[in-house]
């Protein structure tokens, strides 16, 4: 029987489901990869160790990430995006002075375990400029609506912009250097700035 267009272009277009959904494995994969090997190197870890760990070939690795920037920003976009989504869950489980507590802390967590990320982002590499916005307007929205929350709640009694208390927390996470035990300072560090929102207003 002769074979319809139709259902020969139907064939064609299941065959190639296969091969987009073996490419976006290994695009998570290799995400999952660099997002360890940058933790416990840097971001300029050589990427062979990514591919490795990812389970792929160099060149499959540059075929889905051409230049290091590349790489480097899809990690930060997707664990800015896991980073974000976290408060919704949170915001659910706990009442909201909690909940800003634990969601700050979560972002404490992703800032202090991303090595050379500051160093990244201000090395003058127009690659980077968009991931510059993005923590803004991903991450600065999700606090902002927490803080809310809490002041109407009356859990917190000093005002602050969102976007202030990213930068001071960055700012706290990323002067501990590299020592292992500088995640640790960063997270005593931040729960003293997060008491002092609960201080009495200053006159």
């Amino acid at each position: 029987m002769p074979t319809s267009r139709s259902s020969t272009r139907s064939r064609d277009r299941g065959a190639s489901r296969p091969t987009r959904a073996d490419a976006r494995q290994n695009v998570d994969a290799l995400l999952e990869a660099a997002k360890a090997v940058f933790a416990e190197a840097g971001v300029n870890a050589p990427v062979r160790s990514v591919a490795e760990r990812a389970g792929v070939g160099v060149g499959t690795l540059y075929r889905h990430f051409p230049l290091r920037s590349d790489l480097i920003s899809a990690v930060f976009r997707r664990e800015m995006d896991a980073c974000a989504d976290a408060a919704t869950e949170i915001e659910a489980a706990f009442p909201p002075g909690e909940a800003l507590d634990r969601w700050i802390m979560r972002f404490t967590q992703f800032v202090a375990t991303k090595r050379g990320l500051a160093a990244a982002l201000h090395s003058g590499d127009p690659a980077y400029e968009p991931l510059a916005e993005y923590f803004s307007t991903r991450l600065a929205p999700t606090l902002e609506r927490l803080l809310v929350a809490a002041t109407r709640a009356d859990a917190i009694t000093q005002d602050v912009e969102a976007t202030e208390l990213l930068g001071a927390v960055a700012n706290l996470c990323h002067g501990g250097g590299p020592d292992p035990r500088s995640a640790e300072h960063a997270e005593r560090m931040v729960r003293l700035l997060l008491a002092g929102l609960r201080a009495p207003q200053l006159t």
